[in-house]
């Protein structure tokens, strides 16, 4: 599997970009704030066509561009005439979020955000849009993706798995995790932020995190890449949780 991945410029949101190889379809995952340029570059040097957008969650960092890119801003160079709109996948508890992510965003902010990266005022959401449930099975571009339902750090948080791994990691590892923002390199998501709920979080960590496989490679939402093992022998959150 091509697996490529760079941060925003805004809150470091790591986005993805999946697929079977070079010059294929390709999977995007969590377009966020300011990214279509970077986005851009990257389906350019890999010849990539984009199939479909997903999203983790409906926090602003992480669906900022969804709307540009699903309307093929990131791949109108070469993508092929008439081609028709992306679908955004989004879980369906946050699926609210998506119609208007600006909502409830600090004025300051808000202002600095379409000041930077040019943000209409009113937001629009993408025009194909597919309600995700946990349990499903997703193929897009060649690759099945698992639903995960982790709420915790909003109400509709998900986190995908593939039963793949990026090339240059074969061999090592058995399976991807896609995390969103769940689980990060030693530690977790906030609960603090709006859709927040501690207790939450504790169930999907516990009954969604912690009976993965150790050998699972970790996708974060922000921050390097880990393994479930690793964070089962080493983040806080989780060890807390084994006791």
């Amino acid at each position: 599997m091509l697996t490529l991945g760079f941060p925003a410029a805004a809150f470091e949101t790591n986005c993805f970009v999946l697929a079977t190889g070079a010059g294929q379809e390709c999977v995007i995952v969590d377009p966020g704030i300011g990214v279509v340029d970077q986005l851009s570059d990257v389906l350019r040097e890999f010849r990539l066509r984009p199939a479909a957008v997903l999203l983790t969650h409906g926090h602003l960092d992480h669906v900022y561009s969804v709307t540009p890119v699903c309307r093929g801003e990131a791949s109108a160079a070469y993508a092929a005439p008439g081609s028709e709109e992306l679908t955004a996948y989004i879980h369906r508890d946050d699926r609210y979020r998506l119609r208007n992510p600006l909502a409830g965003i600090d004025a300051g902010l808000r202002y600095m955000l379409e000041a930077q990266f040019g943000r209409a005022a009113t937001w629009t959401e993408p025009s194909e849009v597919i309600e995700l449930t946990d349990g499903q099975q997703v193929s897009l571009a060649g690759l099945d993706f698992t639903v995960h339902h982790a709420p915790g750090h909003t109400e509709g948080s998900v986190m995908f798995s593939l039963a793949t791994v990026p090339d240059q990691l074969a061999g090592q590892f058995a399976s991807t995790l896609i995390s969103g923002d769940v689980l990060f390199a030693g530690s977790i998501g906030r609960c603090d932020l709006p859709g927040g709920d501690e207790r939450a979080m504790e169930r999907s960590l516990a009954t969604v995190v912690l009976p993965m496989p150790d050998d699972r490679l970790v996708l974060p939402g922000h921050g390097d890449l880990t393994t479930i093992g690793q964070e089962r022998a080493t983040n806080p959150y989780l060890r807390r949780l084994r006791t």
